[in-house]
């Protein structure tokens, strides 16, 4: 047998019908209030708000949140199921300050575009 071949022992195929055959139970979602944590708050801006019309609502993040983690807590918020998540980072900029000091940073931020399905929508107000 080599090394990278698709070929596995015959023990190895057996074994391996025997655990597709049984199912997990379906993991549990986490309901631990770290909801808001994750979803910081809806973004507004023209480019967003003109997005809701097609079901695409748009939130700040942190940036260690994962897409499934941003998923559960909007089902958990906003009581909607998403069909897609994308995160975008968005870098620091440099910003004149008008002052002696001359340039400061903007900090970077990071925000979730989350698709619905139709029909559904997400009240803010």
């Amino acid at each position: 047998m080599a090394l990278f071949s698709n070929d596995k022992p015959k023990a190895a195929v057996k074994s391996s019908t025997k655990s597709a055959s049984s199912k997990k139970p379906a993991a549990k979602k986490r309901v631990d209030g770290r909801e808001h944590l994750i979803i910081k708050a809806p973004w507004l801006s023209e480019k967003a708000l003109i997005g809701t019309e097609n079901g695409v609502y748009v939130f700040e993040v942190p940036a260690r949140a994962t897409k499934p983690e941003i998923a559960e807590a909007i089902e958990a918020i906003y009581k909607v199921t998403p069909r897609q998540v994308r995160v975008v980072n968005l870098p620091a900029k440099r910003k004149a300050l008008r002052t002696r000091r001359g340039f400061g940073t903007r900090a970077a931020r990071h925000k979730a575009y989350v698709y619905l399905k139709k029909g559904e929508t997400i009240q803010f107000a």
